[in-house]
């Protein structure tokens, strides 16, 4: 059964603005696929938006908003994003959600293809 946990947000406790955080999402319970890995995030009464993404070839994008400050990266053989925030604004809080999306690759079988979500992850800047 296919599994994404995320993880490193705030805990509860918030992030002075100009500060720094890492997101870790990991993903578990799979064979051989492609995989690509896509942070969302949605603030209180605003539309889930995309942060940024990696995929198998480390291939990368940034929403205009984060380019700049968050660095995506990945370690392949812990099947494992992170997401790293440095120069945290207010504008940044939000709740972070890792998705995965996996792919068979041909000629192997048995890759639960599709999208995945963990269960989100919060991030709080106050103002």
């Amino acid at each position: 059964q296919v599994q994404v946990e995320e993880s490193g947000g705030d805990g509860g406790d918030s992030v002075q603005s100009g500060g720094s955080l890492r997101l870790t999402c990991r993903v578990t319970g799979f064979g051989s696929c492609v995989v690509w890995m896509t942070w969302y995030r949605q603030a209180p009464g605003k539309e889930r938006e995309l942060v940024s993404w990696i995929r198998n070839d480390d291939t990368t994008k940034y929403s205009d908003s984060v380019k700049g400050r968050f660095t995506i990266s990945q370690d392949k053989a812990k099947n494992t994003a992170y997401l790293q925030m440095d120069n945290l604004k207010p504008e940044d809080t939000a709740i972070y959600t890792c998705k995965v999306d996996l792919w068979a690759i041909a000629g192997k079988g048995g890759c639960p293809s599709g999208g995945y979500w963990g269960q989100g992850t919060q991030v709080t800047v106050p103002s």
